[in-house]
């Protein structure tokens, strides 16, 4: 916290000019006394609307988007990119084509948690995305390890893997 002392201050006036053009200058000592507490004050309204502000942002931007996956690498690559990953239970994994298409999104059903059904969030292995930049999107529940793979591309090690917790 800052704090300021009293201190004394010189400061100088001019008490009129004479007709030859010449001002007379005299100085004069004053103190000025000054607080020693600063602070900010703010309503608890202010306070108020603004955490509610960021709490409905941070909501907003949880519910949106988890993670986003490449469906294929940048270098050419058949890979899921990121290839093992971890979300929070509820939130949606959006598999984007980049390269190397035409891919799919397919979990493994031994692979997953008890009682979760594999083609609920599977896609169908005979179903593709086709061009750059579609996607299929799935909402994982459950806490657990899931293990997915791109049907055309398993035997080439289009593998991964996301940990649900």
């Amino acid at each position: 916290m800052a704090s300021l002392t009293s201190a004394a201050v010189t400061i100088p006036s001019f008490t009129g000019l004479k007709a030859s053009g010449s001002a007379r200058a005299s100085t004069a000592s004053v103190k000025v006394p000054a607080p020693t507490v600063l602070s900010v004050k703010a309503s608890l309204k202010d306070v108020g609307m603004t955490a509610a502000a960021v709490a409905a942002s941070a909501m907003l931007a949880s519910n949106a988007l988890a993670l986003e996956v490449l469906l294929g690498g940048s270098d050419g690559s058949l890979a899921f990119v990121p290839g093992s990953f971890s979300v929070a239970a509820g939130e949606t994994i959006t598999f984007k084509n980049n390269a190397g298409f035409p891919h799919n999104v397919v979990f493994e059903e031994d692979e997953i948690p008890a009682g979760v059904d594999a083609a609920a969030i599977s896609m169908k292995e005979e179903d593709y995305l086709n061009g750059p930049g579609e996607t299929y999107s799935v909402t994982l529940k459950e806490k657990g390890t899931y293990s997915f793979y791109c049907a055309p591309h398993q035997g080439a090690g289009m593998v991964g893997k996301v940990t649900v917790n």
